[in-house]
C-alpha cells in the first residue's frame, strides 16, 4: 500500500510545481515568484498548495509578510534540484531546441568583479546566448547555505590560506592574492610605499570595513589586535567599499585582486598600498558547488570557463 501510495504521488507530480517552489525558493517570495512566472499570485499558491497536499509536507512557511521555504522544504530542495535537472537533460537529449535554458544562479562575495567574474559571464554568453546568469551578491555562510540546498549553482568566495573548507562542496582555487589598503591617490597614507596596521587606527583617515560575516571583517579584526578606529564605516562587499573610498569617505583594506584592474583604479579615482602587517597572509578566491547530484552542462561549462579564464583573470 505505501508503495503504490508513492507511486500515485509521482504520477500526480508535475514538473512545473517542482520548478515553481525553485522559483519561490530562489526569488525569496510568492509575489515575486508569479511575476517571474508570469502567474497571477493566487494561482502559484493554489498549485504550491497541491503539491504540498499530495507529497503530505508543508513546503512554505505562510506570514502577513509573505511566504518563505520551510524546513520540510529546505530538506527537499536537492531532490528537486535533482529532479529539475533529469529533465532538463531529458529534453537536450529530445532536441528540444524551442526550451530556454534554466537560469544559472551565481553567488559571489564580490571581491574579484572585474578581473575575473565580468569577462567569464560575458565569455559565456557568447557561447550560451539563451541561459541567463543572475549574479547574487552575498556573504560567504549565505552562499554556502544557499549552495548545500540548490538554490545556488555555483559560488565565489574568498578563504584565508590555512582556513577549512566544507566537505560538502567541491572547492577550486582561483585567484591567490595578499590583504592591501585601498585609498585614493591624495590621501596622506599614499605617499608611503607601505601602509602599517597603526596607520589604520591614528585618526588620519576614517577607516571602512567590511560587515560582520565577510572575511575581510575577519581579517581586520586580527590585523588590529583590538586596538579601534578612531572613527570608520562599515558596509556590505568590496564594490560599495571602494565607491567610498573613491567619494572620500575614508580607506579600506581589501585583497589586491579586488583592486588592481578595478576601473575606479584605471581611472585614477582609487589606488592601493601594501600592508606592511600582512605581508605573510594570502587570500583566496575559490570556486564552490555541490558535490552530490547532478551538475546541468551549462553550470558545467560556466564552472570550467571561471577556471580557465583564472589563468589571465584581467583578460578583457
Amino acid at each position: 500500500m505505501k508503495r503504490a501510495h508513492r507511486a500515485g504521488i509521482v504520477r500526480r507530480v508535475r514538473i512545473e510545481q517542482l520548478e515553481y517552489i525553485a522559483a519561490v525558493t530562489r526569488l525569496g517570495s510568492l509575489r515575486r515568484a508569479a511575476e517571474e512566472l508570469h502567474l497571477s499570485q493566487p494561482a502559484l499558491s493554489e498549485t504550491v498548495r497541491n503539491l504540498e497536499r499530495e507529497l503530505g509536507v508543508d513546503l512554505l512557511e505562510r506570514k502577513r509578510s509573505g511566504a518563505t521555504i520551510s524546513a520540510e522544504g529546505r530538506e527537499l530542495l536537492p531532490h528537486i534540484a535533482t529532479v529539475i535537472e533529469a529533465v532538463d537533460r531529458l529534453r537536450d537529449a529530445a532536441g528540444d531546441q524551442h526550451r530556454v535554458s534554466r537560469m544559472i544562479r551565481l553567488g559571489t562575495v564580490n571581491t574579484a568583479t572585474v578581473p575575473l567574474l565580468i569577462p567569464a559571464v560575458r565569455e559565456f554568453r557568447a557561447s550560451h546566448p539563451v541561459t541567463q546568469v543572475e549574479v547574487v551578491g552575498a556573504q560567504q555562510t549565505e552562499i554556502h547555505r544557499a549552495l548545500l540546498e540548490g538554490s545556488v549553482d555555483l559560488g565565489l568566495v574568498n578563504y584565508l590560506r590555512g582556513d577549512d573548507v566544507p566537505p560538502d562542496l567541491e572547492t577550486t582555487e582561483l585567484l591567490r592574492g595578499r590583504p592591501v589598503v585601498c585609498l585614493r591617490p591624495d590621501s596622506p597614507l599614499a605617499a608611503r610605499p607601505t601602509v602599517r596596521a597603526a596607520d589604520l587606527v591614528d585618526g588620519r583617515e576614517p577607516l571602512i570595513v567590511m560587515r560582520s560575516g565577510y572575511l575581510m571583517h575577519r581579517f581586520i579584526h586580527r590585523l588590529l589586535a583590538g586596538r579601534t578606529p578612531s572613527f570608520s564605516y562599515s558596509t556590505d562587499g568590496a564594490e560599495m567599499g571602494k565607491l567610498m573610498v573613491a567619494e572620500g569617505l575614508g580607506v579600506t583594506v581589501l585583497p589586491d585582486f579586488s583592486v588592481i584592474g578595478d576601473p575606479l583604479e584605471r581611472g585614477g579615482a582609487i589606488t592601493h598600498r601594501p600592508l606592511a602587517d600582512g605581508e605573510d597572509t594570502e587570500v583566496l578566491l575559490v570556486i564552490q558547488r555541490r558535490r552530490s547530484g547532478s551538475v546541468p552542462r551549462a553550470v558545467r561549462d560556466l564552472h570550467q570557463l571561471f577556471i580557465r579564464r583564472a589563468g589571465t583573470p584581467t583578460a578583457p
